[in-house]
């Protein structure tokens, strides 16, 4: 019993570290001054939030939950973040986009989203000039305007999504996530 006892103890810290050692399990502190870049960083940590979240226990019933023929399901919503996800983070790395992904499992695409988030995120925030930023498709460029309301607000749009879905599923959002503070108790 004692073995026991051990084994599913030290079983449920290293899955509870493996998961703290995801960006975005809780957001970081406030930057000390409002710029530009910390502003559009902290848009980006509000979205990785929500999105480590929204995906937290997702189950391969979730992943395929989708509540009308002519909707996407879970995972393919979570795929169209991950796209997004990589828009943002070519802007602030100056390249081009078009590349694609290769083909991930749950857990790596959910990895890699909270990666392009967290990535993108340290680059505004340490910037001076977020205008440098653009959106480049083939010989179309948008200025860092078009991140904000295109794929970042297309993203949290999108998370909202996953939310809805895991509910309707029967997987609510897990307890005790404050997403007005950034925040999970334990």
């Amino acid at each position: 019993m004692k073995n026991s006892l051990v084994f599913i103890f030290t079983l449920f810290t290293s899955i509870m570290t493996s998961q703290e050692s995801l960006p975005y399990y809780e957001i970081s502190e406030v930057p000390k001054e409002f710029t530009p870049g910390t502003t559009a960083s902290r848009m980006i940590d509000g979205l990785g939030f929500r999105y480590y979240w929204a995906t937290e226990g997702l189950t391969e019933k979730d992943l395929s939950f989708k509540p009308n023929d002519e909707a996407r399901t879970t995972e393919e919503t979570i795929d169209h973040i991950l796209g997004l996800s990589q828009v943002i983070l070519n802007a602030t790395l100056k390249k081009v986009n078009g590349d694609k992904q290769p083909k991930m499992t749950f857990a790596e695409k959910r990895k890699k989203t909270l990666e392009n988030l967290q990535q993108a995120s340290k680059i505004l925030k340490e910037s001076k000039d977020i205008s440098q930023y653009k959106m480049v498709f083939g010989d179309t460029e948008l200025p860092f305007w078009n991140v904000i309301n295109g794929p970042i607000a297309d993203a949290i749009w999108h998370v909202g999504q996953v939310v809805s879905f895991r509910r309707s599923s029967g997987n609510p959002f897990p307890k005790g996530v404050s997403v007005l503070k950034g925040t999970k108790t334990k």
